[in-house]
């Protein structure tokens, strides 16, 4: 089957070779006022859903981790204190601005000998087969162009019985609820993103690529394509994030 030349850029099809390109410009924009931006937008939740994902990795100490697209690092220091002096964690995220203001915050923080960062694509991972008893992924495979790609690879980087977490933003079960999120996702967080970080187009792509991510049920069955067993999702505030979850075997 011939490949499509073109593909979703938010609501906008940009030809397939190019994705990443756009994607890097808008994490480039947004880097040094990430942190600052997920609490105003979230109010905070964003904390309470990334300790639920923890607290659903089964990570202990000595464990191997790897959170790809970890950005600024909040799970990545969660996992380092888990897994203590004989783990390690890497922090991994295609984008060298993410990644430098992920290593400076965890740094600044008094994190680093059991923290590793590694600027990759999710869809080609350089690490060894086997290699991690926990992946994880937070907000960032919807802005990945061939998910099941970077599925079928977090799958060969696990080891047998290791687990994948897929902490995403998703779609409200409630109908009132999907409208009122709409409404807010299309109008507050342009404009937040305008005054906060001066810079509205950013956030209308992170709005348009919500919408264009697969819902709850999709995404469990590429999850099961991709080989995971015992799957299962988690919905958070009502469906407006879902983690999903998935063992290999």
């Amino acid at each position: 089957m011939t490949e499509p030349s073109t593909t979703h850029f938010g609501y906008k099809q940009v030809p397939v070779a190019e994705k990443e390109k756009h994607v890097a410009h808008v994490f480039d924009s947004v880097a040094d006022r990430y942190d600052l931006m997920n609490d105003l937008m979230s109010g905070g939740v964003h904390r309470l859903w990334k300790r639920f994902t923890i607290d659903k990795s089964g990570v202990r100490t000595g464990h191997s981790v790897l959170d790809i697209a970890g950005g600024t690092g909040d799970l990545t220091r969660k996992f380092s204190r888990l897994v203590g002096d004989r783990g390690r964690v890497v922090l991994a995220d295609i984008n060298a601005s993410m990644l430098q203001v992920g290593r400076e915050k965890l740094l600044n923080q008094g994190y680093g000998s059991n923290i590793e960062y590694v600027q990759c694509n999710a869809e080609s991972l350089p690490f060894p087969s086997n290699s991690f008893q926990c992946v994880s992924i937070a907000f960032g495979l919807r802005n990945v162009t061939h998910k099941e790609n970077a599925l079928r690879e977090m799958y060969r980087v696990l080891k047998p019985g290791g687990r994948v977490l897929i902490l995403e933003f998703s779609k409200p079960r409630n109908p009132l609820l999907a409208k009122a999120y709409d409404t807010y996702s299309f109008t507050a967080l342009p404009l937040m993103g305008q005054l906060v970080a001066q810079d509205s187009a950013s956030y209308q792509y992170l709005a348009e690529s919500i919408r264009m991510h697969p819902d709850q049920e999709t995404l469990l069955g590429m999850l099961n394509d991709a080989g995971f067993s015992l799957t299962r999702y988690f919905n958070l505030t009502g469906g407006i994030v879902a983690l999903h979850t998935g063992i290999k075997a």
